[in-house]
């Protein structure tokens, strides 16, 4: 897939977002968001070594359930592996 396919992650499934200029990103991994991009360029570097809980109804727990992703050990700027989902 090439970034100009890329869909950024926007919490609303049904809503398609491109990547846009001037932005970060990271690739999700994994998970019901697999594939998608997550956009970081406000998450300070604490907030990024953390990792993110995103909303999604494609979930084990369905709608309102949230994914979890954290950075990759192997390559942490690029890439958010998922954890697991959560209620």
């Amino acid at each position: 897939m090439s970034a100009t396919d890329a869909r950024v992650y926007c919490g609303d499934e049904g809503h398609l977002v491109r990547p846009a200029p001037g932005r970060a990103y990271v690739m999700l991994t994994g998970g019901p968001l697999d594939g998608q991009l997550l956009d970081v360029t406000s998450l300070s570097a604490e907030e990024r070594a953390e990792g993110v809980l995103l909303i999604t109804d494609r979930g084990l727990y369905g709608p309102g359930g949230r994914a979890l992703y954290s950075p990759c050990e192997t390559d942490p700027d690029a890439l958010f592996r998922w954890d697991g989902d959560t209620p």
